[in-house]
């Protein structure tokens, strides 16, 4: 099997699903874009009205962007920290692909099913909640993702593509 990657310094904590099953489908369906932030909400209610249609997209979501900030310093200065749950390992992603990932640590057992969690560097920076299969010791293949955050794990992977090869012709001259 010819499995294209591509480097990409990201991490990932994680846990075999026999650990805690509905906790972690229950946590998955949360970090879903279902259950977006208040302000996310109302803008794509917004948005399903026509009330933004006026409105310079760029800027209405650095407006977003920047309530959501203001939240998380409320958040941080009333010490409320996000509930998650706990996961056994945390380890360094090495390399990625569309539907795979290598580990940089051979950690996982070939064959067994997991749920983890990619801290992605997309903007905004935030947890992608996937659940993936062992390939084998380091490499797996990610069975179940959210399609906006499969959308950003593509664009992420695009842009590492990018950056390796202008890096590349940087080289040889």
């Amino acid at each position: 099997m010819d499995i294209r990657l591509v480097d990409a310094p990201i991490s990932l904590t994680f846990s075999e699903t026999e650990i805690d099953i509905e906790g972690y489908l229950r946590e998955y369906q949360q970090l879903s874009e279902i259950d977006d932030d208040p302000i996310s909400q109302w803008l794509k209610l917004a948005r399903a009205k026509g009330e933004s249609s006026d409105t310079d997209p760029v800027l209405l979501n650095l407006m977003v962007e920047l309530h959501r900030k203001v939240d998380s310093l409320e958040r941080f200065l009333k010490n409320e920290e996000p509930k998650r749950l706990s996961l056994t390992h945390e380890v360094a992603i090495e390399s990625i692909g569309f539907e795979h990932f290598k580990l940089k640590e051979d950690v996982l057992e070939e064959g067994r099913e997991y749920y983890g969690r990619v801290e992605m560097p997309v903007h905004p920076k935030r947890d992608v909640p996937i659940f993936f299969t062992a390939l084998d010791k380091s490499l797996a293949k990610i069975s179940k993702i959210h399609e906006r955050d499969e959308k950003e794990w593509s664009a992420y992977l695009t842009a590492r593509e990018r950056v390796l090869i202008r890096e590349a012709k940087e080289n040889k001259r």
